[in-house]
């Protein structure tokens, strides 16, 4: 596709008209870890966005600044949450589709067997008349 990719289609990041809008009408109220830049509306704060940094896909936005976008917290996740404890692992984007999506025992994916039967399920078949 080129340069125009990025003027008319929107799925592979955001587009001109996008970029153009939040600098325009946003103020950049923070980035997070992924390279994502959050967005408040100068005029109603309640408005918030976030331009990903790579392919549209909310699942890489971090749960802290989901609460933010949502409007459950009213500062940035920097400020309003306490620190990350030492026990919580680092969010994770969905990896539904992905080569390293979890797949269960016996999927043809994952090369494993599928369980035998317990004995306690019998096939049907149709009547032979």
């Amino acid at each position: 596709m080129g340069i125009f990719a990025n003027a008319f289609t929107w799925w592979n990041g955001a587009s001109w008209g996008t970029s153009l809008f939040s600098r325009r009408h946003g103020a950049e109220a923070g980035r997070d870890d992924a390279g994502n830049a959050y967005f408040r509306h100068r005029t109603d704060p309640a408005r918030r966005w976030v331009i990903y940094a790579g392919a549209n896909d909310s699942s890489r936005v971090s749960p802290g600044w989901n609460a933010w976008l949502r409007g459950t917290i009213d500062d940035v996740p920097d400020k309003a949450l306490p620190e990350r404890r030492a026990f919580e692992l680092a969010p994770q984007a969905n990896l539904t589709g992905s080569d390293q999506a979890w797949r269960p025992a016996g999927s043809m994916r994952s090369g494993g067997q599928r369980p035998a039967a317990t004995g306690d399920y019998s096939a049907w078949t149709p009547d032979q008349t």
